[in-house]
């Protein structure tokens, strides 16, 4: 009995904790109008001031932008808007909107 009441807390705590499933993600997006050297720059900041992301790396050369994010506090449609809302529109690489 006493196993079978430990089992089923332990299960009601994992499917009650959503952040069991959380972690970081990777994605790749393409970038729109980048123009110029300063561009990577006003899009890095765009991305990074949404909260969860840890990670931005903009090419300039290639418009592209490697983002890291906790996926418990952001969503990649969140990176985006931040993006696009500074003028640089982005859709993940393979994938489109």
């Amino acid at each position: 009995m006493k196993l079978l009441v430990s089992s089923a807390v332990l299960v009601a705590a994992l499917l009650a904790s959503g952040a069991v499933y959380a972690g970081q993600q990777t994605v790749t997006l393409a970038v729109e109008n980048m123009t110029c050297a300063s561009c990577p720059y006003i899009v890095r900041k765009a991305m990074a001031s949404v909260p969860g992301v840890t990670k931005v790396d903009v090419s300039y050369e290639r418009k592209t932008a490697v983002v890291t994010f906790d996926d418990a506090k952001t969503t990649i449609d969140a990176v985006a808007h931040a993006s696009a809302s500074a003028g640089y529109p982005t859709n993940p690489i393979g994938q489109s909107r």
